[in-house]
Order: C-alpha cells, then structure tokens, then sequence
C-alpha cells in the first residue's frame, strides 16, 4: 500500500488528494497517542484481572483525569473475568476498552452489564464490501468506536468501507498502524486526515457540533529503532505545543522526497523458496518414507509443521507457507498413503495383519520433526492433521510450543458413533479401491461438509490436485487405519493441556464451530485454562464466508491469525 502510494506522488498524485484539506494538521491537535490520549495494552498478563484493575486505577491516579485512557484488552478474558475487570475500574472514566471478550457474541451482553464503551478491534478483520452486514449487530450505542488497521483488514479499500460505516452509525474510526516504517506511516497520515475531513463534513450536514479531532493510534513510529528512508518523517511535539503532531503537508513532502537507506537494509526478497525432500522414519512394524515440502527462510525463526488432512498433501499449504516464510521456517508433510510418502509393514516382525495405528503416525511424526528440528515447534493441522497435531501437542509436549487446529476434533466420545464411523469409512475405502481415486472423490465431495467448498472458484483445480495421489492402497488404508472412529478419545486430555491452542473453523461449519467452542470451554475449566496470567491457552477464531475447508476457501485471515498466534506464543 504505501509503495503505491509512494508512486502515485511521484506522478502527481496520493492518498491525500482525496481530501480538499491537504495542508490542515490531521486530527487538529493529535495523530498520534500524545499527551492528551494514552492506550493501555500488553499489561493484562496476570490470572487475576483484578490485578490488572488496580494496575489501571494505579496509572489513572497518576496521570489525573485531564488525559484520556484507553485500554486494549486484545480478547483475552473471559466474560466474567471481563466483567470483574469492568467492575474494579468503573471509577477510572476509561474511554473504551479494546475487544474485552474472547467471544465477540458476548460483547454486546458486556456493554449492556457493565456500562463501560467498547471498541472494535479484531472483530473487523475479516470485513470486506460482501460481509460488511455482519457489522450490523455492532451498531449498540456501547460500541463507541472502530480501531482500523490498514495493514490487517486488506488495505485501504476495505479500510475506508469500515470507516464509513462507523460514520454512519456514529462511532468514531480510529486509524492504527502496526510495525510501518515512515513511508507507510505517511500513508496512514493522509488516510487519517480523509476520515477527520470526512467527520467535519457530516457534522455540517447533520448540523451538529463537530466534535474534538479523534486521536489516532499512530505512535507505533517510536517502536523502531532505524527506518528504511535517510530522512524522517516528521512527527514530534511542536515547540509551542504538548501534544504530537503530523502535518499532511510533511507526509506529502516526505513521500516526495523518499531515498532508501541501503544501509539499514538487511536483505533482499528474492521470492519465496521451496525445497522437496524425502526423509525414512522406522518405528517398530512400519517404515515411513515421507515426502515434505520446506520453506527456506532467511531469519532464525520458529519452525512451524503443517498436516494436511484426508486427500491433501503438502502442495494444499503452499499458500500458507509463502505468506509466512519470511520470518518462519514452514515445512509441510504428505501423510502415509497420500502425495509421494510411502509406508512399508514389517510383517515378518509383526506377523498379523498391518495395521496403521493413529499412535504410531504420530509417534512417527515427532521422530521426523526431531530429525528437521532441535528446537520446539508449532503444529498446524487440518481435519485428519489436527486430529494428529492435537494428539502430539497432548503426548508429545515437551516437543511443541502450541498447535493451530483447523476444523478438527478431540475424537468420539460415544462408542456406538465410534463403530459406526468406522464401518462407514471401511466401506468408503472399498469404494475406493473398486472405482478408482477419480471417481471416489466425485462422490466424496457430494457430501454437505463440501457445500461451501465446492461454491469456490478454485474448487476445480483443489479437487485436481486431490486425484494425484501415487498409492490408491495406502490411501484407502488411511482412510480406515486413521479413522476418527478408531481414534482414542482426547476430550478428557483437554484439562490436561498446557500448549496454546488456536482453534480455526469455518463460519459456515456448524458442526465445527460448536466442537470448537466446546474444546475451548473444556480447556478453560481447567487450573491450566490460563498460564501465568498470560491469557486463555485456547481460543477460537471463526473465518468468515467459508466451510470445513478453511484454510482452502479463505486463506488470507488464516494468514492473519496465525501470524498473530506465532507472535502469541514466542512472547509466553
């Protein structure tokens, strides 16, 4: 965005030409968190929230009440630790608190309990012109603000749609920046300045006062140390002034003006690499020889593992792999019977029948993350490969950091829907062997899990890309070895849990959501729910506008809240 931005200045044109204000001061006072606004955030680690409470009546009493507080609570309590926080700060006139709620149904229910303001924050991610109904539930007079970041919610576009809508429903839009360097910080500055031109304009209409300017979240400038451009943007306290300032015109010239530091420049994108190899794991009947496919990455960072789920591979998390490579080793692996991995049974050893158990994939699995990897990794599975990832963050602990789970599932817990799954995937793989892959996943994607999947404009060349399997025979065994029927049980395992747990479904995935949810109160209600104050081990994440297949039908906020659990779990 702000590379485009750049460029268009340089032919005579930018973001802040929109607006017919281009040398006012943005927010007349305040763009950034100053000496009139201060944004509390990063200190709600503790178990007790009432700690956190007297932490802010601590920090209120400090600065008096002539400076306005913030607090982002970044979805991190329950509802009823929210609501103790609520209580203990009621005296505090905060301006609004941040996503109080790990469950955004409660937030409405909070407003209305507690009678503090509340603000938007992760809540609009993921809303773009087709979804921007779902903000309808939001328009509650407690809901006093939106909290936009350009960077997160898919660019400006979508940016000026939600500010819009706060427009009209009277909210203040509230521009925040993440990590930008000047040049994209001088885009937010124009954005910002549209929005405030845009305030003042409605308020002349409707012919009401026009209130203060909003003070923007903009003071993520001072968080770096160098900045790409030899010379800084400007934004300081003015020497008649007591508060920070951007002016438009500074940004428009700085924009103008901009030469690369090549100095501070540590490396250059080349483009996303992949590598493919094979790696042979024996374990006491099988040998494993399996296919992965790794990301090089260029910085010492996490090592993420990615399991597909039935009829996947490790292609499916190309996407995914690329998004992250550039500060994550990301290596994903074709599970026994499906893309290039082979399994050998050492029947002589075992004499009976072979059997690809559930526990010895796994145990296979962290024999091969060993021979990847000496530190600790993140897992992220979907389907059958959460299932697996789920299982190994419970076993295997000492081995893994957290786990994204998406779409899956602890198991059965009903013995009679155990037998059942299982009799009805033995006879899937008999269809399979007798009709051939071409023709199984025809019938297989009839199913109603698949509706939203197969409405996708990509569904075609996904269902193309599940028919290149090279072993029909392994692939029918796993889908009868590694049924979920046959999978021991893990609901009461999930008390037992001390991993950070993302659970991602599909908001169209009923069935997932609600299993979802419950795993997460499962978890919750255990001394483990939350570890050293640091907030919830689980939560749920639900991706808009798709079904079972998640990270397949909308990637991008995929992308995004994983991005957002890596950073979670390396600061734990």
């Amino acid at each position: 965005m702000a590379i485009l931005n750049a460029l268009a200045t340089r032919q005579g044109s930018s973001i802040s030409d929109l607006s017919g204000y281009q040398s006012s001061l943005v927010g007349n006072q305040i763009i950034t968190h100053g000496k009139s606004t201060c944004k509390l955030t990063g200190c709600f680690r503790r178990e007790d929230p009432t700690e956190d409470a007297a932490v802010i009546r601590e920090i209120r009493q400090s600065l008096g009440y002539q400076i306005s507080i913030r607090v982002d609570a970044n979805r991190k309590w329950t509802y009823d630790k929210a609501v103790q926080f609520a209580t203990s700060v009621k005296h505090c006139a905060l301006e609004y608190i941040e996503e109080p709620v790990c469950f955004e149904d409660d937030i409405i229910t909070f407003c209305e309990e507690t009678g503090l303001f509340v603000a938007l924050d992760e809540t609009i991610d993921n809303i773009t012109w087709e979804n921007l109904h779902k903000l309808g539930k939001f328009v509650h007079p407690g809901i006093i603000a939106v909290v936009i970041k350009p960077s997160v919610v898919g660019g400006f576009e979508n940016a000026l749609l939600i500010a819009k809508w706060a427009q009209k429903h009277e909210k203040m839009a509230i521009v925040s920046s993440t990590f930008e360097s000047g040049l994209g910080l001088s885009a937010y500055v124009q954005f910002a300045q549209i929005i405030e031109d845009s305030n003042k304009a409605i308020s002349e209409i409707r012919k009401i006062k026009y209130r203060r300017t909003v003070a923007h979240g903009l003071g993520t400038f001072q968080w770096l140390k160098q900045d790409v451009s030899i010379e800084a943007l400007k934004i300081s306290v003015p020497p008649k002034g007591s508060r920070v300032e951007a002016f438009v015109v500074d940004a428009d010239t700085y924009v103008r003006n901009f030469q690369l530091n090549h100095e501070v420049v540590v490396r250059k994108y080349g483009g996303e690499q992949l590598r493919s190899y094979n790696l042979e794991v024996n374990t006491k009947y099988i040998s494993y020889r399996f296919k992965l496919l790794e990301s090089v990455c260029a910085v010492d960072g996490k090592v993420v593992i990615f399991l597909h789920g039935f009829l996947g591979s490790s292609q499916d998390w190309i996407p995914l792999m690329k998004a992250l490579s550039g500060t994550t080793q990301c290596i994903a692996v074709d599970l026994p019977g499906h893309g290039e991995s082979r399994v050998r049974y050492h029947t002589e050893v075992s004499k009976q029948e072979p059997y690809l158990s559930f526990e010895s994939v796994t145990e296979a699995l962290v024999k091969l993350i060993c021979e990847t990897t000496t530190s600790r990794v993140i897992l992220v599975g979907y389907s059958m490969g959460g299932r697996m990832a789920l299982h190994m963050s419970l076993k295997y602990s000492e081995k893994v950091d957290g786990a994204v789970i998406i779409s899956g599932s602890p198991g059965l817990r009903d013995e009679i829907t155990q037998r059942i799954c299982i009799s009805q995937d033995k006879s899937r793989a008999l269809y399979l062997l007798s009709h051939g892959l071409p023709t199984f996943l025809d019938t297989w994607y009839e199913g109603s899990l698949w509706k939203s999947l197969r409405a996708h404009p990509l569904f075609n060349k996904i269902k193309s890309s599940h028919g290149k399997h090279q072993d029909t025979k392994g692939l029918a065994k796993a889908l009868t070895d590694l049924s979920i029927g046959r999978q021991r049980p893990l609901w009461n395992e999930l008390k037992q849990c001390k991993k950070p747990l993302l659970l991602l479904v599909g908001e169209k995935d009923m069935e997932f959501r609600g299993i979802a949810e419950e795993m997460c109160r499962e978890m919750e209600s255990s001394p483990n729910g939350e570890v050293d104050g640091k907030g919830n081990l689980c939560q749920v994440f639900i991706v808009p506008d798709c079904g079972h297949a998640v990270h397949l039908e909308n990637p991008l906020p995929v992308v995004n809240a994983m991005r957002k659990f890596l950073t979670r779990v390396s600061t734990r």
